[in-house]
């Protein structure tokens, strides 16, 4: 299921859930993943300030992926700027 979250704190209940769904222990998890058991507690908690790296390799091991719906024109514009450096 495809699910647009709108603020920060809406993707923690969905780490969570995902988790608590998987039978995995949060200490558990978070050991695996290779972070620590704090970091991942303020994820699901909806922390504003968490590290990008770190959540995403939370997500990633979650089996969770993040989309962003771009829009046409400014796709367009990236791939003429990334063409135009590649051209230099």
């Amino acid at each position: 299921m495809k699910v647009t979250l709108q603020h920060s704190d809406e993707l923690g209940p969905l780490v969570r859930a995902t988790r608590k769904h998987q039978g995995m222990r949060q200490d558990d998890t978070a050991e695996s993943i290779g972070v620590s058991e704090n970091f991942l507690a303020k994820v699901e908690r909806g922390g504003g300030t968490v590290q990008w790296e770190k959540l995403f390799q939370v997500l990633t091991e979650l089996g969770l992926r993040v989309e962003i719906d771009v829009p046409d024109a400014a796709w367009a514009s990236l791939q003429t700027q990334q063409t135009k450096r590649g051209a230099r």
